[in-house]
């Protein structure tokens, strides 16, 4: 894998670790060492270990109050606007320096206060958020919170399992391990239980298993010797925790920041420059050029963004969807294609055993015990914990518990794995020879069988057309064996199929349709034959515009595959690899892909797509690779977690927007005045009151209705969008300033108290009224209405706004009561001006809005280390 090499080197020249010094020892002597035996610990023994050595973590979460306030103040504007108050402080304007004080304490406050609750509502997200693992714990096998996990304890490990501490193997059986996250080797490593030199690298630690890496083939088990901080990975992801990967939706705020920061460096250059030439004192000047820097800020914008994202992470929550980082709640809204396998999500999900289906001169029960001498687990003492969904349906038939699988023993076996698609076991009778015993898909299987009757493949295309899930047995004498390996399951004999059913959900249908109102693209990747997957289409009223298959695939180049991908709505006997090219190239045109998958053959793709989506009872390696958890594996529970992305996004637009153009044209207003006027056009505090009341009435935006329109696409980042926004809107309301001005100075021969009320007061009105007719693209009160909360928040605002100059602070604010007259010409300046926001409302969307097609999406190595260090990660700490 790109880009960790160069971590690996790093690690390779610490400390020997614990993996590496049991590596280079016998499995008796690490037992030993370990104090621990091949049943396990007990109970009683690993929960003192656990209280000893702490949790299996790599990091913890919780919300910390001081980093939250940290991110606050860390504002260098801000920073300076407190230091130069400071100094105002000593040399005479003190008044001014404190009003200016307490009200950045207050905005600071009010934005460390919905920050932290949203990092508290995190934190209970991540806690919902468990990963588990097999051992044995005084012989039996118990499933264990991957963060319980002590040296000692005994793991047992299968295809897709996410390693979950550093092991020193006891046992592999054909075990494989993908280890790219750790060495950076894309190739599987083949494991064993041999001990190696002493010294070796870490890539070169084949009787090991390693935190984070995933089983791809084969089974085994490990004697855990190192966990959290002092495995390998640990060592990795600890030195990459403060690397969290970037969103979409972060890398879009990221931009807009900047934009808004060189907007604030040239005006208020601009305004200390001209105020030093007009030869006004140096602190008022700089006091005011600060004070117009941050006005022109949404300075609580990360405040709404993270109450709307804790807002709708509680939400999804209770729609049963889990995130594993809130800010993937934007990246769900901008989903147009998901790409799903069928079983669970237009199928029930519930595989059952229909039948077994033999061929000529065999018995149908003998069908069914060749099949369950082929399953992952040994005939002798069958445990479903761990398999597969077809294994544990075949053996937890009522057919199953008849059969005479007491009457054979397991010599060796080939666990299954996705690329071969079949397993393999060499098994004997009591006074009989061995024989080998195959099971996996038909087109795996036949190809490897000798004389295939004709019949066959018909039996198999009328299972196929039945919609049932087929299994191939197939058999060969193995006199001479003593040990299976994947050359040996060749010159097989056919002997019959398993059928397996599972049915069509009877809701996927309206899930389907309702997706297609939001304006996604379904289309389904599965392993199984095009047939069963177009009757399912079919079934379903979900038209087909074509099938592509895993052969298909691989015959096409990348520019080839794309434009197949695009138009087929099938792909059938897909490999992972296959699955993960598919996602690659659906995504070259800059489409949203998202795959939903909750198997090891789903991992791949899971990875490439720009949103993966599993669900909590996939297999490891699948909801490590996933971004969002369904806990219902329902299309409908999906729609919900797109519909409350795109609600958040919409809502926090809105912010972006109102405060952009309200802001610039206040700021615009006041830098022209203060040129052309001969005093300040409002007192640096003034205006960092203005923001601070303005930003308090946005704070309930999270909560506003959205319009159905903005919920049937998906919405992206466009940096050039809002910027035309802002400039058209904000000149706008720069215009009705100057009227204001003209206002106070020509009708009401205002003193500089009196006009700065009264532009006050115009300013609070204009920018906090206009979130009516921005927040919607229809009309706004007749066709769309505002949330309470927000409709209140705002009205309050101007109340306390107009309230303010005959307040008992007006004095020490530098307020003065206005004229009634002043109110009557007020009313018709903000009917005026929201008529007019309205009619360039319209004519903005009509011309000026058209969206950007949004880049390809790529992820990297600190993404999935990240992701893969979120399972290992303690719960927060409970109060009491």
């Amino acid at each position: 894998m790109s880009g960790a090499p160069g971590t690996v080197a790093a690690v390779d020249t610490a400390p020997p670790s614990p993996v590496r010094v049991a590596a280079a020892q016998d499995v008796a002597t690490v037992l030993g060492g370990q104090a621990t035996t091949a049943s396990g610990l007990t109970d009683a023994e690993a929960a003192a270990r656990l209280a000893r050595v702490g949790p299996n973590a790599v990091r913890g979460h919780r919300a910390r109050p001081w980093r939250v306030l940290g991110r606050q103040v860390r504002s260098p504007i801000l920073i300076l606007l407190f230091v130069t108050a400071i100094i105002s402080a000593f040399v005479g304007q003190g008044t001014e320096a404190v009003i200016i004080a307490v009200i950045l304490v207050v905005s600071v406050g009010l934005g460390f206060v919905n920050e932290f609750r949203a990092e508290q509502a995190a934190d209970a997200l991540h806690d919902r958020l468990r990963h588990t693992s097999i051992v044995l714990r005084s012989g039996a096998r118990r499933s264990v919170d991957v963060t319980e996990l002590v040296p000692g304890d005994l793991v047992l490990l299968s295809v897709g399992t996410v390693v979950p501490a550093d092991l020193r193997l006891v046992e592999a059986n054909g075990l494989e391990c993908d280890e790219s996250i750790v060495t950076g080797e894309a190739r599987a490593a083949a494991k064993s239980v041999a001990p190696v030199a002493v010294g070796a690298g870490v890539g070169d630690l084949a009787c090991c298993a390693l935190m984070g890496t995933v089983v791809h083939a084969g089974g085994g088990a490990g004697v855990v010797v190192a966990t959290g901080g002092a495995t390998e990975f640990g060592r990795i992801a600890v030195g990459l925790t403060a690397q969290q990967p970037q969103t979409e939706f972060q890398r879009g705020l990221g931009q807009f920041s900047t934009f808004l920061l060189l907007v604030a460096i040239i005006l208020t250059t601009l305004i200390f420059v001209a105020a030093l030439l007009l030869g006004r004192p140096l602190i008022e000047s700089l006091l005011f050029s600060l004070a117009i820097a941050v006005g022109i800020t949404p300075q609580l914008l990360p405040a709404v963004v993270s109450t709307s994202l804790a807002a709708g992470s509680r939400a999804l929550a209770r729609r049963r969807v889990l995130v594993k980082r809130m800010v993937c709640i934007e990246d769900l809204g901008d989903l147009d294609l998901l790409v799903t396998d069928k079983t669970g999500t237009l199928t029930t999900g519930r595989i059952v055993f229909d039948r077994p289906v033999p061929l000529d001169h065999v018995e149908a029960d003998e069908v069914l015990l060749l099949g369950l001498l082929a399953t992952d687990t040994d005939p002798a003492a069958p445990q479903t914990v761990g398999l597969n969904a077809l294994d544990a349906a075949l053996w937890e038939s009522t057919e199953a518990a008849s059969a005479p699988v007491g009457a054979y023993r397991r010599l060796d076996a080939v666990p299954f794995d996705h690329e071969r698609r079949m397993a393999g076991a060499l098994v004997a009778a009591t006074g009989s020879a061995p024989i080998v015993v195959v099971k996996g898909a038909p087109e795996s299987v036949l190809p490897l069988c000798a004389d295939v009757d004709p019949s066959a493949s018909a039996t198999l295309s009328q299972l196929y057309a039945a919609g049932s899930r087929v299994i191939a047995i197939a058999t060969r004498a193995a006199d001479d064996l003593v040990a299976l390996t994947p050359a040996d399951e060749s010159g097989l004999t056919l002997r019959g199929f398993l059928a397996f059913v599972d049915g069509v959900k009877p809701d996927a249908r309206a899930s389907l349709a309702r997706l297609a109102g939001l304006g996604i693209g379904v289309k389904i990747a599965t392993g199984d034959g095009a047939v069963v997957a177009e009757r399912v289409c079919s079934e379903l009223g979900m038209p087909s515009t074509g099938t592509l298959t895993g052969d298909a695939v691989d015959a096409l180049d990348d520019a080839h595959l794309g434009e197949a991908a695009r138009a087929a709505t099938i792909f059938a006997r897909v490999s992972p690899e296959q699955k993960a090219r598919i996602i690659r190239a659906l995504r070259q045109k800059g489409r949203a892909v998202g795959f939903l998958g909750d198997g090891v053959n789903d991992a791949l793709a899971l990875h490439s797509a720009d949103i993966g989506i599993s669900v909590d009872s996939a297999v490891d390696v699948a909801k490590d690779a996933a971004d969002v958890l369904l806990l219902d594996k329902d299309l409908d529970v999906l729609a919900d977690g797109v519909t409350e992305g795109r609600r958040i996004f919409a809502n926090t637009i809105k912010y972006v927007l109102m405060g952009t153009s309200s802001n610039f044209g206040n700021m615009f207003s006041a830098s022209i005045a203060s040129v052309i006027l001969p005093f300040l056009p409002m007192l640096p505090g003034q205006i960092l009151l203005n923001n601070l009341l303005y930003d308090s009435s946005q704070l309930a935006i999270p909560s506003d209705n959205v319009d159905p329109e903005q919920l049937r696409v998906p919405s992206h980042w466009d940096i050039g969008a809002i910027r035309r926004f802002m400039l058209l809107f904000g000149p706008i309301s720069s215009l009705f300033d100057f009227a204001t001005f003209g206002l106070m100075l020509f009708v009401f021969q205002a003193a500089p108290p009196e006009f700065r009320s009264g532009w006050f007061i115009e300013s609070i009105a204009t920018q906090t009224l206009i979130v009516f007719v921005i927040r919607t693209r229809r009309v706004p009160f007749l066709r769309s209405r505002a949330s309470l909360p927000l409709a209140v928040s705002v009205l309050a605002v101007v109340a306390v706004g107009a309230w303010l100059p005959y307040s008992p602070l007006a004095g020490l604010l530098g307020f003065t009561p206005l004229p009634a007259l002043f109110f009557l010409a007020l009313v018709g300046l903000v009917l005026v001006y929201l008529v007019l926001v309205e009619v360039a409302k319209v004519w903005y969307y009509a011309r000026l809005s058209a969206p950007r097609a949004p880049a390809e999406r790529r992820r990297a190595y600190p993404h999935r280390v990240a992701r893969r260090a979120a399972r290992f990660t303690t719960r927060s700490p409970r109060a009491g």
